[in-house]
């Protein structure tokens, strides 16, 4: 692979609640997944974020999650599907709206936390998922766990998808993320990770928890912005990428 995306989860801080530094991890990613207000963020904070994407040129993600304020998007509801359809929907509606009025465009869908790694698993909340995004522009592109049901059904459905993988978590054998609740699903060292991703990039594995290797094809890396040290670790993951001669482009809006 000679070339690789750089995203991280953004726009989701509030005065009480600040998890990310935005405007650093703007500087090094070239595309931003930007909360759409249900599981964090405001309106003011979003636009802000969306304002400082626009003006450095990254690329323009929608994130949207479960109606989950309270625990930050992470924990799965049981929604019906004319409700989660909706709520994608609204959800990507808000964010188009508040990019136009800074003068930018949503290029790509990722679901967040909870209902990204649902939609990894159970077909169902995937068509959901995939009916919301046709419905409001079919152009989006999907962007989801690489191996994940979500990607096989809007592939069907007739979206564009992109695979991802991620930098600061730990994966099991079967190339699922480790359960947040586990110890040693969160990884914090900047040169582990960075080192992971150079291999991700090259070879096409990641090492799961188990020590075993799993392979991963993704067009893109996520470096959690509300991950402790995340700023520093997506420096070093750039710049070993860099070094082994991977460009850092978009995979999607250019």
């Amino acid at each position: 692979m000679t070339s690789i995306d750089l995203n991280s989860d953004l726009g989701e801080n509030v005065p009480d609640r600040i998890v990310s530094d935005d405007e650093s991890m703007l500087r090094l990613v070239t595309s931003a997944n930007v909360a759409c207000g249900f599981h964090a963020g405001s309106p003011e904070g979003i636009r802000s974020t969306l304002a400082s994407a626009v003006a450095g040129g990254v690329v323009i993600g929608a994130h949207p999650g479960y109606r989950d304020y309270e625990n930050f998007g992470r924990t799965k509801v049981d929604i019906d599907s004319a409700t989660l359809q909706a709520h994608v929907e609204y959800q990507l509606g808000a964010l188009m709206g508040l990019a136009a009025a800074v003068g930018g465009t949503v290029s790509y869908v990722k679901p967040h936390g909870a209902l990204y790694n649902t939609i990894a698993r159970d077909e169902r909340q995937s068509k959901d998922v995939v009916a919301a995004i046709r419905a409001i522009d079919p152009n989006l592109v999907l962007l989801g766990l690489a191996g994940g049901v979500v990607l096989a059904v809007a592939e069907r459905a007739g979206l564009q998808t992109a695979a991802e993988a991620f930098a600061d978590r730990a994966y099991q054998p079967d190339g699922q993320l480790v359960s947040r609740t586990e110890p040693g699903s969160v990884l914090h060292d900047p040169t582990a990770v960075a080192e992971r991703m150079v291999r991700l990039a090259a070879d096409g594995v990641i090492q799961a928890i188990d020590g075993t290797d799993v392979p991963v094809s993704a067009q893109s890396i996520c470096v959690h912005g509300d991950s402790p040290g995340s700023v520093a670790m997506a420096a070093e993951t750039k710049r070993l990428l860099q070094e082994a001669g991977i460009t850092i482009a978009p995979f999607a809006g250019v």
